[in-house]
């Protein structure tokens, strides 16, 4: 999968997302939203991306949804790659280690990710992968 290039959507969520402490409206208003800087698989190129985070077991967790699209978004691939990765959360920031989820875990963690946003469970409803997860783990703590 190529990197793509930002979306002028995404540009205007992390301007208001940076400009706001975090917090943003429209279609991700009340979201928990962080900042996902990830290293692009091919370009090396840094990617920005705003995605829905979620607390789940105490670990910061976020979901390669593309709305129930049948392909993982570029982050998850570029995550995958190169699992170092930043986050801007609220007016933290930090370095993290990504790690998908094993199956099994993807499973147990998946239905609370639900209950928290059922939209969620649409999207997956939408498609025949099985939507990753992803956690993320602060660097000093990994």
């Amino acid at each position: 999968m190529a990197d793509r290039p930002q979306v002028p959507m995404n540009n205007q969520i992390i301007e208001e997302f940076r400009a706001n402490e975090g917090i943003v409206g429209g279609p991700f208003q009340g979201a928990t939203l962080l900042l996902l800087h990830t290293t692009g698989a091919k370009s090396g190129k840094e990617r920005v991306n705003p995605v829905m985070y979620f607390c789940v077991d105490g670990k910061v967790m976020v979901v390669g949804s593309y709305a129930g699209a049948d392909v993982d978004p570029a982050w998850a691939h570029n995550l995958r790659a190169n699992p170092r990765a930043y986050i801007e959360i609220g007016t933290d920031a930090y370095d993290v280690e990504g790690r998908e989820l094993s199956r099994g875990e993807r499973d147990a963690a998946y239905p609370q990710i639900v209950e928290t946003a059922p939209g969620f469970g649409g999207y997956q409803d939408k498609t025949d992968r099985v939507i990753p997860v992803f956690e993320l783990s602060r660097l000093d703590d990994v």
